[in-house]
């Protein structure tokens, strides 16, 4: 026989508008799903009862609801399907944890599409993470590093990616090969500081075990025990992506990221990023894995900034 409990989940009063919906339409929504349950919804809490693996798959569904509510600030009735869509695909998501950072940040994948990113970084030496801006590839893609660093996988982090707003020519900018790469990888050093104190991040990077390059320094590198990101892959010519694949060593893990929907190049220059996808596709020991609007983690404007600019 199964065991029936009885559980109840409070809502933070900031919360409480967003959870019910307009004339109750997004509770009903959560009641029709979860068909399995007796749910009842009184002001701040709501009373659930059922067997006891519902009512635990129920609340972890009801976290990454209110997750979204307080990175979004809102819950729109579509958010909300796509959350229970994504959480019964796989049923029983677990948000994996990558590691604890910086004032016990804890680093974990925010969506299912992370998760999986997660696993495949497990399984595949060399992983292409496409998507739109704001899903989190980027971000993840460091955290992943920076675990494999502090467990002594690999000996060293490299950063690197094309700055063709400035030319991948560098040399008329002011400053030592750091400086003049610096304005470009900001987003990196958010992510690393978001990671790692200012003294351990310094401290890393005076000795090398953390560095920033720039990618048309990468030639002639071989690049062993490493954990390699590119970013912003989609802006490499087909010459540099093949540069900088073969300049993958032993015991190296190489993540490429990018969106093929913001390409910088040259009208008559093919994307790196989207040769690279088309042609090594069927090389098992490659990781494929591509983001969608769906998965963006950011304000939510930012997904419907993206749909505008696409039509």
């Amino acid at each position: 026989m199964p065991t029936i409990i009885k559980d109840k989940i409070q809502i933070t009063p900031e919360a409480v508008s967003e959870i019910y919906g307009a004339n109750n339409s997004n509770i009903d929504l959560i009641k029709s799903h979860f068909d399995k349950l007796k749910l009842i919804a009184r002001g701040l809490y709501i009373f659930i009862e059922g067997e006891k693996s519902e009512v635990n798959f129920f609340k972890k569904s009801f976290e990454l609801v209110l997750e979204h509510i307080n990175i979004n600030g809102t819950l729109t009735n579509e958010d909300l399907k796509n959350i229970i869509r994504q959480n019964f695909d796989i049923k029983l998501f677990s948000k994996k944890t990558i590691f604890f950072g910086k004032n016990g940040l804890k680093i974990v994948a925010k969506n299912v599409k992370q998760n999986e990113m997660i696993e495949l970084s497990l399984k595949k030496k060399l992983l292409f993470v496409s998507g739109p801006a704001g899903t989190g590839k980027t971000y993840l893609s460091i955290a992943l590093a920076v675990q494999s660093l502090k467990e002594k996988k690999v000996k060293k982090i490299i950063l690197t990616r094309p700055a063709v707003e400035a030319g991948e020519n560098l040399g008329f900018l002011p400053g030592d090969q750091f400086e003049k790469l610096s304005p470009y990888m900001y987003p990196l050093y958010d992510a690393l500081r978001q990671m790692l104190t200012n003294e351990k991040l310094d401290h890393l990077m005076k000795s090398k075990l953390i560095e920033i390059v720039p990618l048309a320094y990468m030639r002639g590198r071989t690049l062993d025990q490493a954990f390699v990101i590119l970013d912003e892959a989609q802006n490499t010519t087909i010459n540099q992506m093949k540069m900088f694949l073969t300049r993958m060593g032993s015991n190296s893990k190489f993540i490429i990221c990018g969106d093929t929907s913001q390409i910088d190049l040259s009208k008559n220059q093919e994307s790196g990023l989207k040769h690279a996808i088309k042609i090594l596709n069927s090389i098992k020991d490659i990781g494929f894995i591509s983001f969608s609007l769906k998965d963006i983690i950011r304000h939510k404007l930012v997904k419907s900034i993206i749909e505008a600019y696409k039509n």
